[in-house]
Formats: structure tokens, C-alpha cells, sequence
């Protein structure tokens, strides 16, 4: 039913000119994780799976790209992962969430493993070359995510999502787009107190010096659809060329602490060190 669902939506956004279709965190499941090996078996699918290669041949016979998602079949855990298909049907990138939620209880993220790095690759477009990556909601908590995706020459953000709360999340992503001078896009399934997609433009300021909203869509948290954000590329590449944010001015000889693994209260949780070391992040 994913399936179908998803391809019809596809095929609706290319009627409407759509150049991008985003979908939501783990379309292929929903986002929901039972503590049951069983059911991660059987709900986990392969990237050769006909899931994911439905997709690829949609974006060819389209001529449009996707960014699907899905419960990834990984060793020794699945993971939570996007692929990016061209519009030629090509894989472009697979990228696994690297902030995973595994700080819950039963119904958190430690049923998976996280992914490993972030990943900016060129997306051939009508348009032309864009460069573009991805993180998956919780990473959107943490402006490193970002920041990377900006350092590796990302222009656009693909933001898939599912969770509710959004006020401070949509802010976030705001913020995530204005301070590296990046265009974000977040897709979130509609329902009370969740929805809102979303897509933000780096641009803030005009020619004049003078403040602009640089929100280019805002759904609302209870409309279930397909929204449309459009981003103006040649502006947006003339606004980084000219602007001082990104990596303009960033005095990185004071950042060395960014890497430090120390974690020192108040941000020591029940676990915590003994959950890094098992996830190779301290030694």
C-alpha cells in the first residue's frame, strides 16, 4: 500500500511540475519500531529490494527526482535511510541517520544502528547541477548536521521527518538554512501537533540590506497532500556568492572543542557513556 501510495503521489507532484518529490521518515514502515527482532525482519528491506527499485524506475519513467524512505536491512541492526534517485532512475546517495533516538524507552530508536557520515552529491536537474544531501529528523537538533552538509558544498537540505512538536523544529530549520546560506526542505506527515512541511530559503536580507521572510512554504499540522515549495537557484547561488555566513568568516582555530567526546553535566543522561562506547564514539 506504501507503494502505491507513494507512486501515485509522485506521479500527482510531476503533473504539478514538481522537480523533487521528498517523502517522509520511513515511509516504507511508518516510523515505528517494536523492540521484536521478528518484526525488524520482516519489516527491514534491502536497497536492492522491489521497493526501492519501484522507485527508481519511477523517477526514469517520470523524468523527476525522488528522495524515498525506508527501514533499511543493515547488520547487525536495520538502519533509518533515504535514497535519492535522479531523474534518470540513477542512485544519486543513501544516507542513514546519524542521530538516531536511542535515549527512549520501548518505542525509541536502539533497535537500529546509526549511520556513519553525511553526504552532499550532485543532483542533475532540468535546471542543471545541484548539490544536494540530506539528515533525517533528530539530526536536525544538532546545527553540526548542517553545518557539515554546507562544508561538503551542499546548496539544498532533504529533510525527512516524523515527529510532532514542530514550533521549535520549524525555527530550527530556518535558522539551519539562514546561517549556511543553504535551501532546506522537510517533509512530516500531517496529524495534531505534527505536520507542518516545510521549506526555507538562505535568503534574509535583500540587495537594500533589508530583512525578507525566507519562508517558502509552511503547511499547517492537520492537511494531509502534497505541498510544493519552489526555490530560485540562480538567486540563491548569487545571495551565497555575495553574503557573509556559511563558510564565509568562520574562525574555526577556536572550535577544537567541537570534537572533544568529553560530555559533562547538566547534559549526562542514564546510560549515556556506556551507549557511545558500544556506538565506537569514545574509546
Amino acid at each position: 500500500m506504501n507503494i502505491f501510495n507513494g507512486i501515485k503521489a509522485c506521479r500527482e507532484a510531476k503533473a504539478n511540475g514538481a522537480d523533487i518529490a521528498l517523502f517522509p521518515e520511513m515511509w516504507s514502515s511508518g516510523y515505528t519500531f517494536p523492540h521484536n527482532k521478528e518484526w525488524l525482519e520482516q519489516n527491514s528491506i534491502s536497497l536492492n529490494s522491489k521497493y526501492v527499485k519501484q522507485f527508481s524506475e519511477i523517477s526514469l519513467k517520470l523524468n523527476m527526482a525522488i528522495a524515498i524512505t525506508l527501514l533499511e536491512k543493515h547488520e547487525p541492526k536495520p538502519r533509518n535511510t533515504v535514497c535519492l534517485f535522479d531523474r534518470h532512475g540513477k542512485l544519486v546517495y543513501c544516507y542513514s541517520k546519524v542521530h538516531i533516538c536511542d535515549f527512549g524507552e520501548d518505542d525509541d530508536e536502539g533497535v537500529l544502528d546509526a549511520g556513519e557520515n553525511f553526504y552532499v552529491e550532485e543532483l542533475d536537474t532540468k535546471e542543471g547541477l545541484i548539490k544536494v544531501g540530506s539528515m533525517i529528523c533528530y539530526d536536525r537538533e544538532y546545527p553540526e548536521s548542517a553545518r557539515i552538509l554546507m562544508l561538503k558544498g551542499a546548496e539544498i537540505i532533504l529533510v525527512p521527518n516524523d515527529c510532532g512538536s514542530m514550533q521549535p523544529r520549524i525555527r530550527a530549520l530556518s535558522t539551519r538554512a539562514y546561517e549556511n546560506m543553504v535551501a532546506v526542505a522537510m517533509a512530516n506527515p500531517n496529524g495534531d501537533n505534527a505536520g507542518c512541511s516545510c521549506a526555507f530559503s538562505p535568503i534574509c536580507w535583500d540587495r537594500n540590506g533589508e530583512c525578507v521572510d525566507n519562508t517558502v512554504l509552511l503547511a499547517d499540522d492537520e492537511t494531509e497532500g502534497i505541498f510544493y515549495a519552489e526555490f530560485d537557484m540562480e538567486a540563491i547561488r548569487d545571495y551565497r556568492r555575495r553574503e557573509m555566513l556559511g563558510n564565509t568568516f568562520r574562525k574555526v582555530e577556536a572550535y577544537s572543542q567541537l570534537l572533544s567526546k568529553e560530555i559533562k553535566e547538566p547534559f549526562i543522561r542514564p546510560g549515556q557513556n556506556e551507549l557511545l562506547k558500544q556506538s565506537n564514539f569514545l574509546n
